[in-house]
């Protein structure tokens, strides 16, 4: 675990700097709390400060989590990258995964998971993390109970149990035991959205780490964007989109508005009724989808080289299925053309959803759609798949992906693997499904004719413009582990002209 710098910290604690949210939190000993370093109320002197790597450190240690900042909703620290090479960030990623979905397994099951002894997933996680598994869950429990107790209206027992608690009277003994305080003290009025546009009264705070380039994010959705399944609204900064969500029984069906609000480097989530029961995974997933927990700073001073990448964020899926089936409509076509295929496919296979009448203005004459799922793509026959303008071949590509979906394995590169062996779906096809749907920083599209193209341009104006006439041209291999922000740069640098679809 990298040791933090007190003086660096106290200096970025002293500016409120949000660069640094959830990269570190300040314990105060002089009041007994920790904060975020944007926390808005008066700095403490420096010696009254003591900087933790995550929350869970800060707990360990004492202190409990400030009722004005919200230590629950600062952005994450860590990266899908990290999990797949650390045998401790992968368990603390499952950790979290337990508290989204409101399960109780116990450590033994996640060190059989991991396929180690509990007593060895101990030692690697506290090297790392300098607590014990334990520890970090049941601080991650306390959050997410924490959220919910401050922006739901939802009953104790039900906090309890969805923050991963055997029963409420667990829960009131460990919040007791760390907080000293009642759970009730907490609770606070929700707010509406501010033009009252057809959603829940309830709404969820996303906080991001600045900059974020949010008119390129917003253009990249708006130009892919499906009529009845997505909304982008460029001039109010706003997002919304149908879900349909996996349950037990089931599925649950809804709509859900993302409003940004860069001033104040956050977004506001509100879901419609039948999701607010999956609010902590709907959440989880919202962040993932806008690239809410990127570093940009890091991302930026990886990829100097480029033009226009500080604050560039990686979309991602709210379904991973709906950016592999669009990635076969667009196989060879515009994007346009590939938006055309798929709001064909959705009138024609999807589902309508049931809304208020004031909606209808939103969603267009139609009103809201939710996207085809596998089991309603895999049961036509190829060619009445084709009815939507497809040729045969790719509408049998389509079908044989509906039909392998459902059993693709469920690690990305495995699944990567998997897409291939499918008709029609080669390496730049299964590598763009491996970029959003995962989604995944470090992918450079083989064979992508656009980055091929600014790739050249660019290393050649940058040969033009250097001072030492032998230097070395542009090397992608020097942008890892962010190249997918770099395809995104390069897609950008291109001119207007009519080119292949990155759907």
């Amino acid at each position: 675990m990298q040791a933090l710098d007190p003086a660096a910290c106290y200096a970025a604690l002293q500016a409120r700097d949000a660069r640094f949210d959830g990269h570190w939190f300040t314990g105060v000993t002089s009041t007994g709390v920790y904060c975020r370093p944007i926390c808005r109320v008066r700095t403490p002197k420096a010696h009254n400060c003591r900087f933790f790597p995550h929350a869970a450190a800060a707990e360990a240690a004492g202190f409990r989590p400030c009722l004005k900042c919200r230590p629950e909703l600062a952005p994450r620290a860590f990266s899908v990258m990290e999990s797949s090479r650390s045998l401790a960030h992968a368990a603390r990623e499952r950790l979290d995964a337990q508290v989204r979905q409101g399960q109780t397994d116990s450590m033994d099951a996640l060190a059989d998971a991991l396929g180690i002894t509990a007593r060895h997933l101990r030692r690697v996680f506290e090297q790392a993390f300098g607590v014990s598994p334990s520890a970090y869950l049941q601080t991650q429990r306390l959050l997410a109970a924490k959220q919910l107790l401050t922006d739901t209206n939802w009953p104790l027992a039900d906090v309890a149990l969805r923050a991963g608690f055997g029963s409420v009277r667990r829960f009131q003994e460990v919040w007791q035991q760390h907080y000293r305080l009642p759970p009730s003290r907490v609770r606070r009025a929700v707010r509406p959205l501010a033009d009252g546009a057809c959603v829940s009264d309830r709404a969820l705070t996303l906080p991001y780490r600045p900059p974020l380039a949010l008119e390129a994010l917003l253009s990249f959705l708006a130009v892919r964007a499906v009529p009845g399944v997505e909304v982008v609204d460029r001039d109010r900064a706003t997002l919304r989109r149908t879900v349909r969500w996996p349950t037990q029984g089931g599925e649950a069906r809804g709509t859900l508005t993302v409003r940004f609000e860069p001033e104040q480097h956050r977004a506001r989530l509100w879901l419609s009724d039948p999701l607010w029961p999956h609010a902590p995974e709907l959440q989880a997933q919202v962040r993932q989808w806008l690239d809410l927990d990127a570093d940009p700073t890091a991302i930026a001073q990886r990829l100097h080289a480029l033009p226009g990448v500080l604050g560039l964020r990686l979309p991602g899926a709210m379904d991973g299925f709906e950016i592999a089936v669009r990635a076969v409509l667009g196989q060879q076509v515009s994007v346009a053309a590939a938006t055309t295929l798929a709001t064909r496919l959705v009138r024609r296979f999807g589902q309508p959803l049931d809304t208020l009448d004031a909606c209808q203005s939103i969603w267009g004459p139609n009103g809201p759609w939710c996207f085809p799922t596998p089991e309603a793509l895999a049961r036509p026959a190829p060619e009445v798949l084709a009815t939507i303008g497809l040729p045969q071949r790719r509408a049998a590509s389509l079908q044989a992906l509906a039909r392998a979906w459902p059993s693709l394995p469920a690690d990305p590169k495995a699944r990567q693997a998997a897409l291939q062996q499918l008709p029609g779906i080669g390496p730049w096809t299964a590598a763009y499904v491996h970029m959003r749907a995962t989604p995944w920083p470090d992918v450079l599209l083989p064979g992508d004719l656009i980055v091929k193209r600014q790739l050249e341009r660019w290393s050649a104006q940058v040969a033009a413009e250097s001072p030492n006439p032998t230097a070395a041209p542009l090397n992608p291999e020097h942008w890892a582990p962010y190249r997918s922000y770099a395809t995104l740069a390069l897609w950008r640098m291109d001119t207007p002209a009519p080119t292949l679809a990155k759907p």
